[in-house]
């Protein structure tokens, strides 16, 4: 579905003449098709909207990387190139859960788990990555299943 839902963007843009958008998108087609290629290579299906979402958030994350190396070096156009890929990559992730919202998602999933320590937080993540999918910031996840479990 979201494939469909990027595909039928990149026609919008080709009729738009919205040069920024569509080359966007067809790297992200680019990216996904490489992602199933790779899964395919491994005798896994194609990914799943879920796969996308997470690849998604990569994507953003490697931009996100790009536009603090590029604010230091100075190069503003570069970086405002980078927002503006952000920004068309994001409208196709759902709503990100604030810091609240993830504190007490993962609040649950620790009781759903049974989870007792440290060494239980990669049952943690792997059930939050199950569940909140492109939700959630994983990165700062962590940070907060590792100080739920440590305190």
């Amino acid at each position: 579905m979201l494939r469909d839902d990027i595909n039928t963007a990149v026609k919008e843009a080709m009729k738009a003449k919205d040069e920024r958008k569509l080359s966007t998108l067809r790297m992200v087609n680019s990216t996904i098709k490489n992602a199933d290629i790779e899964a395919r290579g491994q005798g896994k299906p194609p990914l799943s909207d879920g796969d996308l979402l997470g690849l998604l958030q990569k994507m953003i994350k490697q931009r996100q990387e790009s536009v603090a190396l590029y604010d230091q070096g100075g190069r503003a156009e570069l970086a405002e190139q980078e927002r503006a890929e952000i920004a068309v990559i994001q409208a196709y992730l759902p709503q990100q859960m604030s810091e609240d919202e993830m504190k007490a998602a993962i609040a649950a999933t620790i009781t759903e788990t049974g989870a007792a320590g440290i060494k239980d937080m990669g049952k943690v993540i792997g059930a939050l990555k199950a569940k909140y999918a492109g939700q959630m910031d994983f990165g700062k996840a962590s940070g907060l299943v590792k100080a739920a479990l440590t305190g």
